[in-house]
């Protein structure tokens, strides 16, 4: 990854691994777009124990987030699984600790979405993926969801809203991201990506 190529930040939390197999799809639409990467994080688990027990860096997958990816991202993919149709406790902390962002406007009309999986149909995808937007417009940014011009969004039996992917992960999170899915995702990366790119060259303009 080049320093001086812009990104799009795929910040995700994952226990099963649906949404993180979600992330690589998405980051694959993303860089399906010329001029523009993709930059996986994650965040580590929450506990009720004070000790900090994590390591620094996990044994494997994408290494945990910082703030400054945040600040020099050209936008974000919010992932997480649904936790009672809200987004899981350890990306609400993640995010509960960026006050300092929010002082100085870092992500204001950066293009954020959101994506996400449950176990069940029904499990509060969408509520999940709205409660996750409210964050990101707090920090100024511009929301970009899944249009009905993605075909699939109206096919899909499983996975798939207007608000963000989706994954239906079944009772033993152990269902693989299907095609329609994966296609919402990778078209969800590629229109984060083409926003990105737009809104950071009107920054660019603005600054000049």
């Amino acid at each position: 990854m080049s320093d001086s190529t812009p990104f799009v930040l795929i910040l995700y939390y994952s226990r099963s691994g649906a949404t993180a197999d979600m992330a690589r799809q998405i980051a694959a639409g993303v860089e399906s777009i010329s001029g523009i990467e993709a930059r996986l994080r994650t965040v580590p688990s929450v506990s009720t124990t004070c000790e900090a027990v994590d390591p620094e860096i996990p044994e494997e997958g994408a290494v945990y987030a910082v703030l400054d990816d945040l600040r020099q991202c050209s936008g974000i993919a919010l992932g997480s699984p649904t936790r009672f149709g809200n987004m899981a406790a350890p990306l609400k902390y993640f995010l509960d600790n960026t006050s300092s962002l929010w002082m100085n406007g870092a992500l204001i009309d950066k293009p954020a979405s959101a994506f996400t999986s449950s176990s069940s149909l029904h499990g509060g995808q969408e509520s999940t993926l709205l409660t996750m937007l409210v964050p990101l417009l707090h920090h100024g940014m511009v929301y970009a969801g899944v249009p009905y011009s993605e075909t699939a969004l109206i096919n899909t039996q499983t996975g798939g809203t207007p608000y963000g992917a989706s994954h239906v992960a079944g009772v033993r999170s152990d269902r693989p991201v299907d095609e329609h899915e994966r296609t919402l995702c990778v078209a969800q990366g590629k229109r984060l990506a083409r926003l990105a790119l737009a809104l950071n060259q009107m920054r660019e303009g603005s600054a000049s």
